[in-house]
């Protein structure tokens, strides 16, 4: 009798976190055809802009609406966007998103919410916030 409550307990707790795997990984926005390769940078979570539609048309395309003047010519293709998040396996928070549409860095909050999907949350101060799901490619 023992060893079936053994085996099912076993199989659950292997089963459990399955989805809880690395968020790191290439991974799909939701607006302008961005792709964000989320990295570990040493004990936190960084992503950079590897493409998106503005950078399909031109890759030499530039950080232009910067609210930093000096870093107005700084190209898109690769720009750290992600940075200080900490935490996990499944939420980590105390980050700052850069939004380049805008030149606007923001508190954000990285939620996966399965192997292939996770919620991305920037805001300027709470409640003032704006939330996207991002899809993993690989």
């Amino acid at each position: 009798m023992k060893l079936p409550i053994l085996a099912a307990a076993l199989a659950l707790s292997v089963s459990a976190p399955a989805f809880a795997q690395d968020v790191t990984g290439l991974w799909q926005t939701q607006t302008n055809g961005g792709q964000v390769e989320i990295s570990r940078c040493g004990n936190s979570l960084c992503g950079k802009l590897v493409n998106s539609d503005h950078i399909k048309s031109d890759p030499t395309v530039k950080d232009q609406k910067n609210k930093d003047a000096s870093l107005r010519n700084r190209p898109l293709k690769n720009m750290q966007m992600l940075y200080d998040f900490t935490g996990g396996p499944t939420k980590w928070t105390g980050g700052k998103v850069y939004n380049a549409a805008d030149g606007g860095t923001y508190s954000g909050t990285i939620i996966l919410l399965s192997a292939n999907e996770l919620k991305l949350k920037g805001c300027i101060v709470a409640p003032l916030c704006k939330t996207e799901k991002w899809t993993r490619i690989k």
